[in-house]
């Protein structure tokens, strides 16, 4: 209930977060409200810390300092995102919310390292506890602050598609384990003599060290140009062979530049019947389709197909079939019939996993020996590649 109402409060056009602005709007309410609430959480449990001479406490409340510094970077991140494409940066700013991210990250891996450091000396060196039910009480209630922040990071990350919030929402989550191991340690304090405290600051060190590796993880792989959410593959390549005259859509690359955010080429197969400008115009059209409809700027090449000779139609049919049962995660394009020498060649385009068991030259030699049962003198020749999505 809170959630929407501060999204009704401060997000105009909450319902579009496709749009640049909005968007925006969205990242300014998460990250300003994470720093409220991490904020008041770092002093609630310092004081409490303090007060009872807990570093498992006083390492909580460190952390949820970290995290409101890190909701900093996050708005900052979405301010920065946001800009315009400009003469330097021609496809936008979006990548800096990555970058923002990469920060946030390093941030927590940090403030995790000290506190395992000063967790570890206090496992040798212990110091007597001075929690009472009251400090245990104010400091168990935080936990509630963190099971709301989960769930607001969480709805508003879905919403717009962001990492950062995704993060945020993963770091809440984790903050709520340590803290509860950390509340579990001060209690059993008093029972026994045994470094408890200090064992927990480890445990809660190791989780805080932990979730920002997982955090730098999944802000680095889009930088480094991670697969595309098939997805948005599969609607792209739904609409383009919607599209009126495109019958084959092959050789897709998509390069991410920010969430929701696309640069897009492919090849369209179309009918070689038609003239230069019909193709164009065909082409054209497509773009112009998924322009409107993705949050993709797309450019196809034109791949011509040959769509009446009955020849080409038999000879495609028979290649495509030896190919599939050879393994049906081949794909057969550009595929053209050569009879103008004293043998028949087949030529194509092969598209096959990475790495795959088998050399280009076995591929071919197996792949002839299949059709060669319909001509005995067939030449094979075929272009190997991989796909990017």
């Amino acid at each position: 209930m809170l959630i929407q109402l501060l999204i009704h409060l401060f997000v105009k056009d909450f319902r579009h977060p496709e749009r640049p602005h909005v968007r925006l709007a969205y990242g300014i309410l998460a990250g300003s409200v994470g720093i409220a609430v991490n904020y008041l959480l770092f002093c609630i449990k310092l004081t409490v810390g303090l007060l009872s001479g807990s570093i498992a406490m006083a390492a909580d409340a460190i952390n949820n300092l970290s995290d409101a510094g890190s909701s900093v970077v996050s708005v900052l991140g979405f301010k920065l995102s946001s800009k315009p494409a400009d003469n330097e940066h021609p496809f936008g700013h979006g990548r800096l919310e990555y970058v923002a991210g990469m920060i946030v990250a390093v941030i927590i891996i940090s403030v995790g390292f000290d506190f395992l450091k000063e967790s570890v000396l206090r496992i040798f060196s212990p110091s007597e506890l001075r929690a009472d039910n009251l400090a245990i009480g104010i400091f168990a209630g935080t936990l509630l602050f963190k099971v709301w922040l989960f769930l607001f990071y969480r709805a508003v990350g879905k919403r717009i598609d962001s990492k950062i919030l995704k993060a945020a929402a993963f770091d809440s989550l984790s903050d709520l384990l340590t803290t509860s191991v950390v509340l579990g340690a001060v209690f059993s304090a008093r029972f026994t003599s045994f470094p408890v405290d200090g064992c927990a600051g480890v445990i809660v060190a190791l989780f805080v060290i932990c979730g920002g590796f997982g955090v730098l993880r999944d802000t680095i792989n889009p930088l480094l140009g991670e697969l595309p959410d098939r997805a948005l593959v599969k609607e792209l390549e739904a609409r383009l062979l919607a599209c009126k005259g495109i019958c084959g859509v092959h050789d897709i690359i998509l390069h991410n530049y920010g969430p929701n955010h696309y640069f897009a080429t492919a090849h369209a197969e179309v009918s070689r019947d038609g003239d230069l400008l019909a193709s164009h115009d065909t082409l054209e059209a497509a773009e112009v389709e998924i322009a409107k409809n993705m949050p993709v700027r797309l450019i196809l090449h034109c791949d011509p197909y040959n769509t009446r000779d009955p020849k080409v139609k038999v000879w495609r049919a028979r290649a495509e079939e030896a190919v599939t049962a050879f393994d049906r995660h081949f794909k057969l394009y550009d595929f053209c019939l050569d009879e103008s020498g004293p043998a028949r060649v087949l030529q194509f385009q092969l598209l096959i996993p990475r790495n795959y068991a088998l050399t280009y030259e076995e591929i071919t030699d197996r792949l002839t020996a299949r059709m060669r049962r319909f001509d005995p003198s067939l030449v094979l020749r075929i272009a190997f590649s991989n796909a990017f999505v």
